[in-house]
């Protein structure tokens, strides 16, 4: 599936599993356990694969500045704010961001799950975040040691799909011209040291 977007093919997974657990007995308690254990198992690795990307980052402790001009959100009378960071602050603050979009994924799992009584979502869910955990920016460039350019180029542009443009707010910038007019403007600039 080289060559497809991530969309793509989490669309395939999710069609293909949607297909396989219509022809899995779900109701038979041995097989349910074994599919809370795959799930279980996907979500292990996936903090497991966190915190080896956050300990790689604390190693590095890459302190080279990084500003940036963070857009609003789109509908917002606030004006885009001048961020001044390191490069080790930005990505702990993403890894930590990716920490809580997990923990908010099984929580929501949790609930359809043990509340509705769900079971189908658990199969697709063993797969789908674990995917998208090494597609992410921060996992490439310090666990599969790719170059920070283009895509992955700091501060990363915020996936596409439903709800970014829900949320609208634009990418972040970094081009010299929207810096020092945001600098000589004097927009609120948020310096972390």
């Amino acid at each position: 599936m080289a060559g497809l977007s991530p969309q793509i093919t989490n669309l395939i997974i999710i069609l293909g599993m949607m297909q396989v657990s219509k022809r899995i007995p779900m109701e038979d308690p041995q097989t349910l356990m074994l599919i809370r254990a795959g799930y279980i198992l996907s979500n292990i690795i996936i903090i497991s694969v966190y915190a080896y990307t956050h300990f790689v980052i604390n190693k590095k402790k890459d302190m080279t500045t990084l500003k940036y001009v963070d857009q609003p959100q789109m509908g917002s009378t606030e004006e885009p704010k001048l961020i001044t960071t390191t490069v080790h602050k930005y990505d702990v603050e993403q890894i930590k961001s990716l920490y809580k979009a997990q923990l908010m994924g099984v929580g929501m799992m949790a609930v359809m799950h043990l509340y509705f009584k769900y079971t189908n979502p658990l199969l697709i869910q063993s797969i789908i975040p674990l995917k998208g955990a090494f597609e992410g920016n921060e996992v490439k460039i310090h666990l599969f040691g790719k170059p920070a350019i283009g895509d992955m180029k700091r501060p990363f542009k915020a996936a596409a799909g439903f709800m970014s443009a829900l949320q609208g707010g634009a990418a972040p910038t970094q081009d010299k011209k929207t810096i020092e007019a945001a600098e000589k403007a004097g927009r609120g600039g948020v310096k972390d040291e």
